[in-house]
């Protein structure tokens, strides 16, 4: 039975409420802190337990935390991603449903450590009932003196605000959510400057995903050392992974970094709806390019999918059996790139288009085997050649399907039809 760190409670009552999640030991890591601990001492425990960021980059949290000026004449900000807009995942949802004070706690340390007063929350627009608990959670905190002035008596100051969302994907690029936390359009920005030096009012900015600083807690009670122990040399602890699609038991794991990509599928979840056989499997969410049933036999770790040519992403596995059209599959996918390009670099907003409308052609049966070279000139003008990775995740998307599907793309267009009748 593997350890389980932030979903440890699921299934009780009431764990989004501060009397539970005090009972479960909730906010002593936070005492202990500003009891005991510089900030010095926090971020040196963080790095030590390899803990990489739980949004898609995997960056490592002390690290990125250690790039803030220690001196500085101007405010510093923590911003917590909560966008959650990769198709495929909702594990932070996961926890601002059920565990949203073990988040706030984590951001309260978090911001002890950098010296930090202010921190926003950016929800995706969508997610009504995780913004009702987050808020509820922080109005509890404050009424517990655990936010705002002064807090639990150790003269330090924090607030934190929720921020929600107006449903656009772009804006979980941590620039694009810093642009539209300005109140202006979600445009991602240009780096360098790097957001810890210049980011949210031009400021020094941490930037942090939830799932991220919900293992802080964690991490200050039991040590930098165990966490590190859980995971694999390079990525510490557990994480959670969001499984959907053609799995027996859909829903959020908490398991060990490096743990087996096939075992997940086919032990946790359950295997595929009804014994089919295996077609295609998304290891990070949508921007992740997609695996055959002969390349998951690999750790689910950072390192290792990024060797095998994908990504660890978010976390969200999609799972496809034999009765999947992979036309439509990238279709879909396309159609998704293409409606959420902010448009603000032409590789991106014309290639994003372009191979949308060459795929919906292959799809109704209207191309030609040509129009499979023709995505493969556009994709590789696309990549590399933007701002953000919007557009580096379509064409790396659309080349890995085509690639290791062709025979599917091919039949479609000799068929002038989906062999499978969809």
């Amino acid at each position: 039975m593997t350890e389980r760190i932030i979903t440890k409670h699921a299934g009780e009552k009431d764990t989004h409420t501060l009397r539970v999640y005090q009972s479960h030991g909730g906010y002593e890591a936070l005492k202990k802190v500003l009891q005991d601990w510089s900030p010095e001492d926090v971020i040196a425990e963080v790095k030590k337990s390899n803990l990489r960021g739980r949004g898609g980059a995997g960056f490592p949290a002390g690290v990125k935390w250690g790039f803030v000026p220690k001196e500085t004449d101007k405010p510093k900000y923590l911003c917590i991603n909560g966008d959650e807009g990769e198709p495929g995942t909702f594990k932070d949802r996961w926890i601002m449903l059920h565990e949203p004070h073990m988040m706030i706690e984590g951001a309260i340390i978090t911001c002890y450590a950098i010296g930090i007063h202010t921190a926003y929350i950016y929800i995706r627009g969508e997610y009504d009932e995780p913004i009702a608990r987050m808020e509820g959670a922080l109005a509890e905190a404050y009424a517990a003196s655990l936010l705002g002035k002064n807090i639990l008596g150790s003269g330090f100051d924090l607030d934190i605000y929720v921020h929600r969302g107006a449903g656009a994907y772009i804006c979980g690029e941590e620039t694009a959510l810093l642009e539209s936390l300005e109140g202006k359009k979600g445009w991602p920005r240009l780096k360098p400057p790097f957001p810890a030096a210049v980011g949210l009012f031009g400021c020094p900015t941490v930037i942090n995903n939830i799932e991220t600083l919900s293992f802080i807690p964690h991490i200050i009670n039991r040590g930098g050392e165990w966490f590190a122990g859980l995971g694999t040399e390079r990525d510490g602890g557990t994480r959670l992974f969001s499984v959907s699609g053609h799995v027996k038991k859909p829903g959020v794991y908490e398991l060990p970094m490096g743990y087996p990509l096939d075992k997940i599928i086919f032990e946790q979840a359950g295997g595929i709806v009804d014994d089919r056989p295996l077609k295609a499997v998304i290891p990070g969410g949508v921007s992740a390019p997609v695996l055959t049933p002969e390349e998951i036999k690999i750790p689910a770790s950072f390192d290792s999918l990024a060797k095998a040519g994908s990504m660890l992403g978010s976390g969200a596995i999609i799972v496809m059996h034999d009765g999947t059209c992979m036309v439509q599959a990238l279709q879909r996918i396309t159609h998704f790139f293409s409606h959420e390009s902010c448009g603000q670099c032409t590789p991106c907003r014309e290639g994003t288009r372009w191979v949308d409308k060459v795929l919906d052609s292959i799809f109704r049966g209207e191309a030609t085997l040509e129009d499979l070279d023709l995505l493969a000139s556009i994709t590789s003008n696309m990549i590399g050649q933007t701002i953000c990775p919007l557009g580096d995740a379509d064409a790396m998307q659309i080349q890995a399907f085509i690639t290791k599907f062709r025979d599917d793309f091919e039949r479609h267009i000799r068929d002038g039809r989906c062999p499978l009748d969809i």
